[in-house]
């Protein structure tokens, strides 16, 4: 899948997140903010002038967003996280908020009401998908912008040349996600938990992090 479907999973099957600020003295703080348009590359939120996340937006533009769908049951969750940063672009698409969003005008019926409103656009930063309802799991990493590439956002582990094929580290992995058809061994990113528990193994230290 391509950024705009991570993107639309987040706003259409997730909507509402836990985004991440930081306050006046460093400290960190979340809130449950829905998202409320997404398009090939970016997303958007809005927030009202006076509230104490637009001014810590507005001090430190920088925010984690995440955000889980799905059944009952861990095993049946997607999840959607994105760091990237957060621009201020006023009322600009505001009245596509409320035409998407119809609920919102219950929260702001009168148009004078939202003018205490202003939306904030994340295009740019890095993000991961994460599937639970497929065995194995399923993640990914995804951009937002020009900024970055996606090999640069990935995480995880990979084995080095230093590898002697003994499979301890595929012992140990709880999703078997280490190909052992292929010396040096490799590890499919895709089925990865980044649980650490192939690198703690390794007699040879052939695993290394990312």
């Amino acid at each position: 899948m391509e950024t705009k479907d991570y993107l639309r999973i987040l706003r259409e099957e997730i909507h509402s997140t836990v985004i991440a600020t930081v306050d006046e003295k460093g400290r960190p703080v979340t809130r449950v903010i829905d998202i409320m348009l997404a398009d090939e590359n970016s997303l958007y939120f809005i927030t009202a002038k006076g509230k104490a996340f637009y001014s810590q937006l507005m001090e430190n533009p920088y925010v984690a967003i995440s955000g889980m769908c799905g059944g009952e049951g861990t095993m049946n969750k997607k999840a959607v996280s994105i760091r990237g940063k957060a621009v201020n672009i006023g009322s600009g698409k505001l009245g596509e908020v409320f035409e998407q969003n119809p609920y919102m005008a219950e929260i702001y019926p009168q148009e004078e009401s939202r003018s205490a409103l202003e939306v904030f656009q994340v295009a740019e930063g890095s993000g991961e998908f994460f599937d639970l309802s497929v065995k194995p799991i399923y993640r990914d990493t995804f951009v937002l912008g020009e900024g970055q590439k996606k090999e640069e956002a990935a995480g995880g582990y990979f084995i080095t040349d230093r590898c002697r094929g003994c499979r301890i580290c595929y012992s140990k992995c709880p999703q078997k996600c280490i190909d052992l058809s292929v010396k040096p061994l490799v590890i499919r990113q895709e089925h990865c938990l980044h649980c650490g528990n192939c690198m703690a193994a390794c007699p040879f230290g052939a695993v290394e992090k990312r």
